[in-house]
Order: structure tokens, then sequence, then C-alpha cells
């Protein structure tokens, strides 16, 4: 379990000792029916990583291995401590690392134990406007789309992401599917990614102007008269009101700086059957979730919301749907909204907590977390140090705190730590996850773990009966807990209350919403045809999808001339979780990607094929891997490295909180010749 695509695996002990010894695709898995990616195999099997074996607790400065009734008591003494000052100088972070079982008690620890605002589960990093889009177009988190439309659909727009390194497996359904006649790929990236290598077109945008190339392409739609009017007029809102604002389709891809002819074929693929998968590239943004909004605005007004087409964003990490679900950080477990006053009493009664104990909106996001300054942070099965933006700062607030890190290898989190707690992994574990297309599957443990590990569910439970009695038991059924949560979602609009582990071990997997032992999603909003025809029902105020009517503006940081490329991040094949699985011990060589023209550019900074790549918040040396790719007056770095986000940016998307990784301005220098971070100002 290693992405969101959620593939069933086949995982065999080792005879001797711990581990795994071998793994395959599990061909009885809905899923993925027996198919797996290199990766999937390989860091089940031999992760490179260094695992933790043993609890540690920081002492005369270093780290020192001790036993686990030590490490649980200075954790929940400092933690405790914190929290006595003020429930919001507690810090958790999880994590899309941890099952459904083991986020559903961290969640109920943070807000119904600690009632601190300062929580996060990931998904603000990486999901949050693709969230806040879904939320606002329809009333509704998660795709309309399943993996059972792909080979329905003529036309595969795939929108700032990268599937055929992230989710490998979907991309070769996505290419088996355009295998058939008549049906093609088209990729929108700046950069000639790995998928628009295997597609037959590719849309190259100016960094960060994708909003601009989404409206031009909806104008042009509206200018050439092929918006579906009987959907627009029947199941929308908003639309009049888009137009009022929806700029001329040639200017805007001027903006975009997107020839007409690329928008015309954008146009045209939306004229058909038409999935819009999005990635990164357009969630990292400061205008992530009206550029997200933007690209349902096309799949609206052209009637794309029916099985074979719609807006699907890509999830990225194992089970980020499952945070999203049942983690109570954007919401309350079955999307129950954090600002209603009756689902914070349920949540309450539930939990036999007070309810003014809860917090009464989801909080900052993890920027605005460290920010804060908090006394005491947690981390999950995540590493803030290297996957925060302007990771220095991060680094920082968490030196200025009492950490307690919670995960299955080392990192740079676990480093500065004054606990670490060794968690098991997967393969190790027991319990539910959940794909980015809200299919839920078991996951059980196939081997047994060295007596020093412990499972995230019992770390988490330990330490919430502890400090406020949360759990019944120290060492919790992880089906009691499961039954706890979908018991909270009865109801709600991401029922999973008629999904059990006996359905689970019979069908392997099952789509919510299945409010009953029957049921199962399928594609959402939408109603077969019947006597009157079509229909579509969404939970917003109206009952209607919500158009939008966000327009391109600036870069928060554009180039200039002490600061004249263009940084922009990405994921490599082994990046997910910050890569500690893959890379080992050391992080290695930081590798930029940068065009030949750009490299012959500042060859007298060159030396020994590195160079300092520098923006205002720091500097990092690289080695430089020229590529045609990547467009002149651009650096390509993978996100996921420990040094690539100490240049990152940490402003926000104002309405989902999800930080800006993706363009930030940056110079070459020679290595010897770095510079201290010049001023912002």
């Amino acid at each position: 379990m290693r992405c969101a695509v959620g593939c069933g695996h086949v995982q065999q002990a080792a005879d001797i000792g711990y581990g795994i010894d071998t793994v395959r695709g599990d061909a009885a898995h809905p899923v993925n029916q027996g198919l797996a990616c290199a990766r999937g195999i390989q860091e089940s099997r031999d992760p490179d990583g260094q695992w933790l074996t043993r609890p540690l607790v920081r002492s005369g400065g270093e780290l020192r291995q001790t036993t686990w009734d030590v490490a649980l008591a200075r954790a929940v003494e400092g933690l405790r401590e914190a929290h006595e000052r003020d429930p919001d100088s507690v810090a958790v972070l999880g994590s899309g690392q941890q099952t459904n079982e083991a986020a559903y008690a961290l969640g109920k620890l943070a807000r119904g134990g600690f009632g601190t605002r300062n929580y996060d589960a990931n998904t603000t990093l990486c999901m949050a406007s693709a969230v806040t889009a879904y939320y606002q177009a329809f009333g509704s988190d998660a795709p309309p789309c399943t993996y059972a439309d792909i080979e329905d659909a003529d036309r595969h727009v795939v929108w700032g992401a990268n599937p055929a390194v992230a989710h490998p497996v979907m991309f070769r359904w996505i290419r088996q599917a355009a295998d058939e006649e008549d049906v093609e790929i088209i990729v929108v990236d700046p950069v000639r990614s790995e998928t628009a290598e295997n597609s037959e077109h590719h849309v190259a945008p100016d960094p960060g102007k994708d909003l601009a190339l989404a409206r031009a392409v909806l104008a042009r739609i509206v200018e050439t008269d092929r918006v579906d009017e009987a959907f627009v007029e029947s199941a929308t809102d908003g639309f009049d009101a888009l137009l009022d604002v929806l700029p001329d389709a040639e200017r805007a891809a001027e903006t975009a700086g997107v020839p007409t002819a690329k928008v015309d074929l954008l146009a045209d693929a939306l004229d058909q059957q038409a999935l819009v998968y999005w990635g990164m590239g357009i969630n990292q943004h400061v205008q992530g979730t009206e550029t997200a909004r933007a690209l349902v605005d096309l799949t609206l007004a052209t009637g794309n919301l029916r099985p074979g087409g719609g807006p699907f964003s890509l999830t990225g990490q194992a089970n980020s749907m499952g945070t999203r679900v049942c983690s109570s950080k954007g919401s309350w477990p079955g999307q129950r909204a954090f600002e209603d006053p009756n689902h914070r009493r349920t949540v309450a009664d539930r939990w036999d907590v007070p309810v003014d104990r809860l917090p009464d909106d989801p909080g900052p996001g993890p920027v605005g977390v460290l920010e804060a300054g908090p006394d005491a942070v947690w981390t999950v099965a995540t590493n803030p140090v290297a996957g925060m933006p302007e990771a220095d700062t991060a680094r920082e607030a968490l030196g200025d705190a009492f950490v307690v890190a919670q995960d299955a290898f080392h990192t740079e989190t676990t480093e500065l730590a004054d606990v670490v707690l060794p968690a098991a992994t997967w393969g190790e574990s027991e319990g539910t996850t959940t794909n980015m297309e809200r299919t839920i599957s078991r996951v059980r443990a196939a081997t047994e773990v060295p007596s020093g590990v412990r499972p995230d569910l019992d770390i988490i439970a330990t330490i919430g009966s502890r400090l406020f009695g949360l759990f019944e038991s120290t060492s919790p059924d992880p089906e009691s807990i499961f039954e706890e949560f979908t018991a909270l979602t009865e109801g709600t609009v991401a029922d999973c209350s008629g999904i059990t582990y006996d359905r689970l071990e019979d069908a392997h997997a099952v789509r919510w919403p299945a409010p009953d032992v029957e049921s199962a999603g399928g594609y959402r909003y939408y109603d077969a045809d019947t006597d009157e025809g079509e229909s579509w029902s969404f939970p917003t105020v109206s009952g209607n999808a919500q158009f939008s009517t966000g327009r391109q503006a600036a870069l928060p940081e554009p180039t200039d001339d002490d600061y004249p490329l263009t940084l922009t991040t990405a994921r490599e094949a082994d990046g997910y979780n910050t890569g500690v699985r893959s890379r080992g011990g050391a992080a290695g060589d930081l590798v930029a990607r940068v065009h030949p023209d750009t490299v012959d550019e500042h060859a007298d900074d060159v030396t020994e094929d590195r160079l300092a790549v520098v923006s205002r918040r720091g500097s990092a040396t690289a080695r430089l891997d020229p590529d045609e790719g990547v467009p002149r007056g651009m650096v390509w770095l993978p996100i996921h490295h420990p040094e690539t986000n100490r240049l990152t940016l940490s402003e926000l998307d104002p309405q989902s909180r999800e930080p800006h990784f993706k363009q930030c301005a940056v110079r070459l220098t020679a290595p010897e010749a770095e510079l201290p971070p010049a001023t912002a100002d």
C-alpha cells in the first residue's frame, strides 16, 4: 500500500525472523485484479529506509534506546504539561500512511481529548484544495468518478498530475483505454513529464497559470456554442454569474502562455465524453481551490458529470482519502460539518466528552499550526522537517517544542525529537484503508513485528487512555474501532455503516457510500435514465451543483532580475512520504532538472556538474540533470528531498489553507558562492 490507487497485495512472511519475503498483486482484489507496481512490491519486501526498532528518549542531547514504559511515560508527561497550559499549545500532525482505524483514533484523541485546533492529518499539504472545491461545487468531498469510468471515456485530460510516476497501475488503465480507436490522452503540464511522453498531446501553460488556461477553454466552449444547456439549466447554479466575469478566450490563452490551437484541442476534448484528472500541480497553489473549481466548471458546462466522464482528483498517499473521511481533520467522521452544533453534539455524545471541548473549526492547517509556536508537537507517520514549505522555519518551530515522533523509519523529524516511538507499517498492521475512488479494503498483518515495535493504533490508544480515558483498552481491536467510526457516519453523505469486516472478508473491498450491507457506492450525484430521463442530486443548499467565478491572479513570488528563474517541485517515483522508505539512511544528491539552454547560460557557475539553487529563504546544492522536457527558465526539484522545501514558499490558498509548493523565484550560483538568503524586501 504505497499510493492511493489502493492495490490489493498478497504478502508472505519470511520463514525465519521478521519481515516480508514475497509480495505480489492480489488477483482476487477488485481494485487492481493482480496488477502491482515495482514500488509497491519493493517497498514492502525490502525498503531501503532505516527501520526504527526500539523506543528512543533524548538524554544529554542525544537519543538513547529505552523501554516502552519509559518512552510512553515521557511522551505522556510532555503532552500533559503542554495541554495543561493551553489545549491549543498541543499540535498533532497525522498522515495518510495510517489505517482508517489509527487515523480515526488519532483524530478522536486530538479533537476529543486534547481539544486542540492545531491538528492536521497531512491532507492540507496535498488534497485540501481539491476537497474544498468538491465541497463548494457538490456539497460533499471525494470524486464522483470511479475507476470503472476510465474505460468508458473518449478523452483523458490529465492536468497538473503525473500518474505514470505517481500512480503507475492507474496510468496503465488509462493508457490501455487510450489504445482503443479514437481515444486520446491530453496532458496539461509546464514540464514534459513521463505521462506526457506516453500521451497523444501535451499542452504546456506557463508555470502557475492553469486557472487562466481553464478559463480560456471554457470561454472557447461558450463562444462555439458547445455548452450543455439542458444540463446547466436543470442541474446547476451560477453559470450566468460565471459568464459575467469570463475572460475572452484569446486573452486568457495569452495570460496562460498557450496558443489558441491548444485551447481548441482542450475544448474539443471536453466536447466529448471526458475524464479530467488533476493532482498536486493544481492543488499546491495559492489559487488551488479556484483552479480545481475551474476544472469542475469545465465538466459542468459540457455535461461531463455522468459515467465515463467527470472531475477526478488524484489522491497521493495510501490512505489520504481515509483520513479525509474518518480523522476529524476537515470534518467530523462522515463529513459532518465542524460549524454545525448538532454534529458537534452528536460526536461529543458518541465520544462521551464535553461538547465545549470540541473545536468549532478545523484549524489553521500545518503551516499555521507551526507558526503558532506550539509547546508540544506529536507527529505520526509524517516528516514535517522535510515535507513542510520553508522547511528551515518548520525545523526551528519543532526545535523550540517538545516533540514526540511516531514512525516506522528514521526521518529528519525523528532526528530532532525528544521521544521516538517505533510504529508498525503496512504488512505488519491490521485494519482498513480507503483509496482515491472511495473504496475501503481490509489490510492484514502478514508478519509479526519485533518486540520494540507497536502498531499505531495501540500507541495512540495507550496515550489517549493515560491522558483522558478515551479508549477502553490500550490495545483495542481494530474491528471495534472501525465499527465506532462507521456508526458515526450513519445517515451522512459519506455513510459507511453498511461496511463491516465480515463483508470485507467476502468482497475484499467496498466503495462508500454504503448505508446498508447490500449497497455500495457508484458514480456519485447521478441517477441513471428513468422514465423522465437522467437526473442529478447534490447535497448543496439548492440541490444543484455550483459554478465558480475565480480568475487568474498574479503568482505570489514572480521572477525578477535578482531571482530570474522559476522553481517547480514534483514527485519522483519513490517520493511518497518524503521518500524515507526508498532513499535509505542518507538522502543522497539533490538532482535539479534544467533545460540545456538554461544550463549553458549558467555554465560559469557549474562545478563538477553541481550548482546552488538559491531562493529568498535558503539555498541548496544540486547535481544538474540537463532535460529538454523542462522549459527554459525553470528549475525542477523533487518535492520530497529534504533540501527542496528549504526553498519553497509558505503562502497559502486562503480557502483551503494549502501551501503554494509549486512556483517560487530562484537563481543559480556556483556552489562555493552560495549566499545567505536575501530578505523579502
